[in-house]
């Protein structure tokens, strides 16, 4: 018995990951309007998130490697302006402050 393929043959940048929204970060993209700008928003997945933490902005929080979440970015940006968000924190977005109380010596991520 041969072992299972994970994709079609014939799935490369053509194939029917690219046109879904779906990459190879195991989730989907979609846009959304916040704060009278369109923003695109990718769902990982907790198996495509291995490696990293990152710092949700919603929370101030440590995001683990290995937990589902939500990347985040103005459309008109660049990679550069990506954030990770929980999922419960991208969704409470509009219920959250975004003015963080910090110390003078915490870093500003």
């Amino acid at each position: 018995m041969s072992p299972r393929r994970n994709r079609p043959k014939g799935a490369g940048p053509s194939g029917p990951s690219a046109e879904d929204g779906s990459g190879r970060y195991g989730g989907w993209q979609s846009s959304e309007s916040w704060q009278g700008e369109e923003w695109s928003v990718r769902h990982v997945a907790g198996a495509s998130a291995q490696g990293k933490s990152y710092r949700c902005p919603g929370c101030d929080q440590l995001i683990p490697d290995g937990v589902p979440h939500v990347v985040a970015w103005p459309a008109h940006a660049g990679v550069d302006d990506r954030r990770h968000w929980h999922k419960a924190c991208w969704n409470a977005k509009d219920r959250r402050t975004t003015r963080v109380q910090r110390s003078r010596n915490a870093p500003r991520f």
